[in-house]
């Protein structure tokens, strides 16, 4: 692993390409087209995840840096650190976007920031983010941090699957985040707040849990390959 300083540029450029290239896919199909969107965020995780893994862990999103620093895989000064560079990653994306994108384009689905389906309860959202995302940090846990996954062939191919299903089955929902930084940046660019909440609760509770959970059924008393 590199030092943290070469580590946090990593993690910058990864967050970087998530939120490029999947609110970009948002705001060139109009939000229209679920199974681009979904290929797009899967397919970009999958590719940054194998060029940064040594480097950083690749992990370029707050909720899985939650889970990793609650169950100790990262330390506190690290992990503070990663996610400065994903917010900030987030943040220079959804500017370019909005730079170089038509405004009408990007103003009709507000850059690609998630949002709650017209009538879905919030408590309901809440819970999907949760859900996805526990699914999403199973699956890093499984694969990067236990030694005894198949960590070097198939990490991201594996958590850019995760993520691809998950944004099939709930991105109608909530637009299936499962990352407070692939919200931050394109609600901060374009000031939308609404529904917050749904995007920093949900995802950091369902890290945890699987974080917690897959690290007391699986890792406790074994020394884990930290990323």
């Amino acid at each position: 692993m590199e030092d943290t300083g070469k580590a946090a540029v990593a993690e910058f450029v990864g967050t970087f390409a998530l939120i490029f290239f999947g609110a970009g896919t948002i705001i060139a199909t109009g939000n229209t087209d679920q199974l681009a969107i979904a290929l797009a965020h899967g397919l970009t995780i999958a590719v940054m995840v194998s060029l940064m893994v040594h480097i950083s862990g690749g992990v370029f999103n707050p909720a899985i840096q939650a889970a990793l620093w609650v169950t100790g895989k990262m330390p506190t000064v690290r992990s503070a650190v990663y996610i400065v560079a994903q917010l900030a990653g987030a943040i220079a994306a959804a500017c370019l976007l909005k730079y170089f994108t038509p405004s009408a384009a990007f103003d009709s689905v507000n850059g690609g920031t998630p949002s709650v389906m017209s009538g879905y309860a919030i408590g309901k959202a809440v819970l999907v983010e949760s859900v996805a995302t526990f699914f999403l940090v199973w699956a890093v846990f499984a694969t990067v941090v236990d030694e005894r996954g198949p960590f070097a062939k198939t990490a991201g191919f594996t958590i850019g699957l995760v993520i691809t299903i998950d944004v099939l089955a709930v991105g109608p929902l909530t637009g299936a985040a499962m990352n407070p930084a692939r919200w931050f940046g394109p609600a901060l660019v374009t000031g939308t707040w609404t529904d917050w909440w749904v995007w920093v609760a949900g995802p950091i509770a369902g890290g945890i849990i699987a974080g917690i959970g897959y690290w007391y059924l699986y890792l406790q008393g074994r020394e884990p390959a930290t990323p």
